[in-house]
């Protein structure tokens, strides 16, 4: 008789975004004649920037003929992107980022999850709530929490995110050893500023705790003062990993392809007080488990960072912080107190009510979906996240119906 790994069970019965879209089935199924306009799941709907789909054709014809085919890649990527990352990502804000710290992979979702493999089962936690969902549920899955109690797990300390302190967590008053951030934030589009972040930088060396930072919305900073690198906090490259994504930058949802940093200065230990290499540690578990990102795929993630490409990404994201703003000044009307939409695609209503009714209201009434921000975690109760993903035109529609369901 085979044994399940019993961790699993202490999981809520379905993920977030499964319940979702189950329930939008079902109205959809019950009402064919209502179109339903999501702004829910954080799916891009604008086409790749031209220079990639070029890039891609080019790749693909290379592929097609014997001198320049390629088969098995380097398993961290080609040497080309890896060296495009750091020259235009992080050398202009000055951060020391070497380009066999950068590692290209399938997306940030799966590094987010993954990357916990590395670490022993009985560290302490530190996890923002709400949150995206997939820092906990790994962590539940490996086995470093207790069963979800009244919707928490044991095991975690959970970093509160509130109107009160702007939905950017405060630091703990007890150690941890990993410590998750976000900014800009999903699901609350907050960001964190430099003093924030060298607080969360210097408490972690305090500790010798590691932030695995999140940085997959950083593109959408319009603010100056607001770091786009947890690099860019002195010190940040003993204590922290960095995740990046070519999925809202680019629109490459459907196309895979991200990246994450490990500085080479990074250490753990083991259980006799011996220190490792995180970075080394990450390269076995990376080359043993995952093979390489497609040819074509890593040669259009490359293609950004041309003069065709950043003009291309920057009007990408400008559009969906264009229908963000239109979201925004749309809830305050509605008289709803809200955050992001201005450095982030998200905007995170505070509704007053049980968020699982509010979705349920908007889904009826107006035909839109949200996300409930329960979904998130506790403290996303009384909130929704709404998405600017999506055309201006199905915005506007869906903006109009709204306003005329919440009358």
């Amino acid at each position: 008789m085979i044994r399940i790994n019993e961790n699993y069970t202490k999981l809520k019965a379905s993920y977030l975004f499964a319940d979702i879209a189950k329930r939008v089935s079902a109205y959809v199924a019950a009402n064919p004649a209502k179109p339903v306009i999501r702004l829910g799941i954080g799916d891009v709907t604008e086409p790749l920037p031209p220079v990639c789909v070029e890039a891609l054709h080019a790749a693909t014809d290379e592929m097609a003929r014997r001198e320049t085919f390629r088969g098995y890649g380097p398993e961290q990527g080609y040497a080309f992107l890896r060296e495009a990352v750091v020259q235009h990502e992080f050398a202009p804000r000055g951060c020391e980022v070497e380009a066999d710290e950068v590692f290209i992979s399938d997306g940030s979702k799966c590094d987010c999850g993954n990357i916990q493999e590395i670490f022993s089962t009985d560290i302490r936690l530190a996890i923002p709530d709400p949150v995206y969902p997939v820092y906990v549920d790994t962590n539940v899955m490996a086995g470093r929490t207790g069963a979800n109690v009244d919707g928490r797990y044991p095991g975690v300390t959970y970093l509160d995110s509130t109107p009160a302190n702007g939905y950017v967590p405060a630091i703990p008053s007890t150690p941890a050893d990993l410590i998750y951030l976000c900014f800009p934030n999903n699901p609350t589009g907050a960001v964190a500023t430099k003093a924030q972040l060298e607080a969360w930088v210097a408490y972690a060396r305090k500790h010798r705790a590691i932030i695995l930072f999140d940085a997959a919305y950083e593109s959408y900073i319009r603010d100056p003062a607001i770091p786009h690198s947890i690099y860019e906090i002195a010190g940040a490259r003993e204590v922290a990993i960095e995740f990046r994504s070519y999925s809202k930058i680019a629109g490459f949802t459907g196309t895979r392809c991200a990246y994450t940093v490990v500085p080479k200065a990074l250490k753990a230990w083991d259980s006799a007080g011996n220190e490792h290499s995180v970075h080394a540690l990450w390269n076995r578990r990376h080359t043993t488990k995952f093979n390489g990102v497609a040819y074509p795929i890593q040669k259009a993630a490359a293609a950004i960072y041309t003069d065709a490409g950043k003009a291309q990404t920057k009007a990408l994201t400008d559009f969906y912080l264009g229908n963000a703003k239109l979201i925004r000044a749309a809830v305050a009307k509605l008289g709803l107190k809200c955050v992001g939409g201005d450095n982030a695609p998200y905007i995170w209503v505070n509704t007053g009510r049980d968020s699982w009714e509010f979705f349920d209201l908007l889904l009826s009434k107006a035909q839109v979906v949200c996300t409930p921000g329960a979904g998130f975690g506790k403290c996303g109760e009384g909130h929704v996240r709404i998405s600017a993903f999506n055309s201006r035109a199905n915005v506007e529609e869906a903006l109009a119906r709204i306003a005329a369901a919440l009358k």
